[in-house]
């Protein structure tokens, strides 16, 4: 949902960089999971709002900067069973990564390993035997079979 980019002020907030297609989405949850690969802790969202593209918010455990400070480069989640239904043809991005990408022509690209919103359109990042940049646009992305593990792209192998 979000990534913790700084502290903000003195009393204990935090900025973060949401990645939610609208930053007003990640006030909808009064808790929040804060982590990283080395583990996850809940934390209950005593105050939050959104500041132009970001969300600033005060976690009710943390009352000053330097506790705010030691939250930098965390991830931010909710449970998955709290997001809203997806629509049909729009996926989560937890979804996609993972997912193993062949072309029309059969060849594995490999997996997503992550996903980048450049503004114009998002971009997977997939790698197999070399790393490929692919637009997740409707005119690449033939099929996301998500309950296989699968994406089928009309992407040629030479670019």
């Amino acid at each position: 949902m979000g990534r913790i980019v700084a502290p903000f002020g003195i009393q204990g907030w935090v900025k973060v960089a949401p990645l939610t297609a609208a930053p007003k989405n990640l006030l909808a949850y009064p808790e929040w999971w804060v982590g990283d690969d080395a583990g996850w802790q809940v934390h209950e969202v005593a105050e939050a709002k959104t500041q132009g593209r970001m969300v600033v918010a005060r976690l009710a455990d943390c009352s000053d900067r330097d506790k705010a400070a030691g939250f930098r480069g965390r991830q931010v989640a909710v449970p998955r069973e709290r997001l809203p239904q997806a629509q049909p043809n729009e996926y989560y991005w937890a979804d996609l990564v993972g997912l193993r990408v062949v072309n029309e022509a059969g060849r594995d690209f490999g997996h997503v390993v992550r996903i980048l919103e450049t503004g114009a359109n998002d971009v997977l990042v997939v790698q197999g035997e070399r790393e490929r940049l692919i637009p997740f646009i409707a005119d690449v992305i033939a099929a996301v079979e998500v309950q296989d593990g699968l994406m089928r792209v009309n992407w040629d192998a030479e670019f």
